[in-house]
This record gives C-alpha cells, sequence and structure tokens, in this order.
C-alpha cells in the first residue's frame, strides 16, 4: 500500500534507509526529493518512445513496452546498484505520480523480500508539499539578515559565523551563484525547481525556536527567485550590517572574482547592457580598465558607480530596522574571523 505524507516535515522523516527516484534522468536532473537517488526504469529515450506510442497509437501497445523496458532496466538495477543489500533494506520509492513505474519496481523489489514502500502520487506529491511550504505560508522561521556593500565578504562571513554554532542559511551556497551580476559559477545554477527543492531541505534542518542568519539578497539570485515566504521574512528581518572600507573590499573582490574579472569578453558581454542604467561614459571607463587589464581600478569603478547606488537605493526602499553593525578594517584571516564572531555575539543576544 502506498504511503501518503501531508507535510513536508513528515515527507524529510520518513525513516526510510534510501530514497530511489525511478523518473527519467532528465526528470531527476531538473530536480529530485534531496539525497534520493536516481535508478531510472525508463531513460530520456525509452519514455519519450513509449509516450509517443501511447498517444499515436496504442495505450495497450505502449503499456507492453514499457513493462518489458521497465523489468528489464530494474532486474539491471538489482543485480548491479542494489545486490549489496542485506534483507532488511528499506528503500522508499518514487516516479512522477506514484504509478506504474514506481509500483512495478517496488513489487519486484518486495518480491526479493526488500521491505520497499511505494510513495502515493509520487513526485507530484512531493512537489505540492515543497510548494505549500514556500508559496502558501509563513516561514516559521527567524531571519536576522547579514547586510553590507558589495565586497563586504557577507557570504565568508556568514559561513564562519555558523562554523561557531550559529544557525545559518546560505542562499547563494543553494542557488550556485555568487549573488551580483558577475555572480556566475563554473557550474550552472540549479533550476528553479531544483532550487526550491535544495532551500525547502536547509529549512527542515533549521530550529525555528533560533534565529537564521541569512545574506541580505534581492529578490533573484542570479536566474533563480526566492520564494516568496523566504523573501516575505528576508524583507521584515532585523539586519546586522557589515562596514568595511572601499579599499579593503576592493582587494577582497579582486581576489574573490579573479575568474570573471580575467574573462574580458564575458565582461564586456555582462556590463555592457548596463548602458541603459549608467551614463555612456561610464561604462566606457570599464572597458578601458578591461582593456587595460586593470582588475583594481575595474572593482573599485564598479562598486562606485554601480554597486554602491544600488545597494543605497534597494536598502531605503526596503526599510529594515538595523540590529547592530559589525566593522572590519580588513577582510583578511584575522579580520573575517573577528567579524564572524561579532556576528555570532549578536546573534547569540537575539
Amino acid at each position: 500500500m502506498a504511503l501518503k505524507f501531508t507535510s513536508l516535515q513528515e515527507f524529510y522523516a520518513h525513516g526510510f534507509d534510501t530514497v530511489i527516484d525511478v523518473r527519467s534522468p532528465a526528470e531527476y536532473a531538473e530536480d529530485h526529493v534531496p539525497g534520493a537517488i536516481s535508478l531510472p526504469v525508463l531513460n530520456n529515450e525509452e519514455r519519450a518512445e513509449v509516450g509517443t506510442i501511447y498517444v499515436q497509437d496504442s495505450p495497450f501497445k505502449a503499456r507492453k513496452l514499457g513493462a518489458a523496458l521497465v523489468f528489464r532496466n530494474a532486474a539491471n538495477h538489482i543485480e548491479q546498484s542494489l545486490s549489496h543489500h542485506e534483507g532488511g533494506w528499506k528503500p522508499l520509492i518514487y516516479c512522477w505520480r506514484g504509478g506504474q513505474r514506481s509500483g512495478s519496481f517496488t513489487w519486484m523489489l518486495q518480491q526479493i523480500g526488500w521491505r520497499a514502500q511505494v510513495v502515493e502520487g509520487g513526485y507530484q506529491t512531493y512537489r505540492r508539499l515543497v510548494n505549500a511550504a514556500l508559496y502558501q505560508t509563513a516561514l516559521p522561521h527567524r531571519l536576522v539578515a547579514l547586510d553590507g556593500y558589495t565586497g563586504s565578504a557577507k557570504t565568508e562571513v556568514l559561513k564562519r559565523a555558523g562554523e561557531l554554532g550559529v544557525q545559518v542559511l546560505d542562499l547563494e551556497g543553494l542557488a550556485n551563484h555568487r549573488g551580483s551580476l558577475l555572480g556566475d559559477m563554473p557550474t550552472p545554477q540549479p533550476s528553479q525547481k531544483g532550487f526550491e527543492s535544495a532551500l525547502a531541505g536547509a529549512l527542515m534542518t533549521l530550529d525555528p525556536a533560533r534565529p537564521v542568519l541569512v545574506e541580505a539578497e534581492s529578490s533573484r539570485i542570479g536566474q533563480r527567485i526566492i520564494p516568496p515566504a523566504v523573501w516575505d521574512a528576508m524583507k521584515q528581518a532585523p539586519r546586522i550590517e557589515l562596514q568595511v572600507p572601499v579599499a579593503a573590499r576592493c582587494r577582497y573582490l579582486v581576489d574573490a572574482y579573479d575568474d570573471i574579472l580575467s574573462d574580458a569578453d564575458t565582461l564586456r558581454d555582462k556590463l555592457g547592457p548596463l548602458r541603459a542604467h549608467r551614463s555612456g561614459a561610464v561604462v566606457d571607463g570599464w572597458f578601458a580598465s578591461i582593456e587595460a587589464g586593470d582588475k583594481a581600478a575595474l572593482t573599485e569603478a564598479l562598486m562606485v558607480e554601480h554597486y554602491d547606488p544600488a545597494y543605497r537605493k534597494s536598502r531605503t526602499a526596503i526599510g529594515a530596522e538595523v540590529a547592530a553593525t559589525v566593522e572590519a578594517e580588513a577582510l583578511d584571516e584575522a579580520g573575517l574571523n573577528a567579524a564572524a564572531a561579532q556576528v555570532a555575539e549578536v546573534m547569540s543576544a537575539l
């Protein structure tokens, strides 16, 4: 009998040894339950073929072919990926909607003697629970936003505060982006659904009775949108403001963004469209620094002429309370550790 889950907390507390996603690799790549392993019973091409036959020819023929492929692929998984499990192993299985793919695979595992169960409603049930948590209900956590101008090393201070015992929510880490115009990482961002899964999973590990430190962001991190429940809580969150001199921020950014600052073509592609927001002369000045390979001059100009004005405008619009300020004269190891310690002290009092 399929297992029914009514809340995300209940889903994450399922108590099974392994969660198995038997959907196609493409479905898994877009999004999946955090921690689930991929054992597709139909690969991308097989799924497309069965679907085409179902619509254009005969549902019976499609089911017949699908059954043969599912059991053949399932047998390979049992022989290769699952052969090491003992008799007491408990896997939880899901497919797209808790239908034939997961049902067939679960039945095979049960016949062996493993205590397999299937998720009622499959992945669609999971997505509804994620959507309810992030779009339909208020966040139960008390957020505190770590704020400061671009280059204040907010992400690094956030991580070090976490190492000191502060509850932290690393949105940029979950979105795989550094949170600014030039913040692309070498690897792609997750899909929006994948970002939301990672975010929901991270929130489930946090204690709502204790404050959670989160980096102050705009409503979008790269191409990923922060869901309403989290964004609403962020806008209302009191702020701890990092105050760092321009020179220290510049040195930090030149080092932290060396990959993008070394890519002249990408810089021009990213900065060119800003002519619509900054004067042509300003953008021409940036391009001159790019041409000269002067990373420090470009970085300082971007901060003074673009990032800092945008920061002041957005913070004025939000109008959030500043609970405390933390000053850091330098962003070297000692400076970062000292700033994180001060942030941890403030958090302990909130």
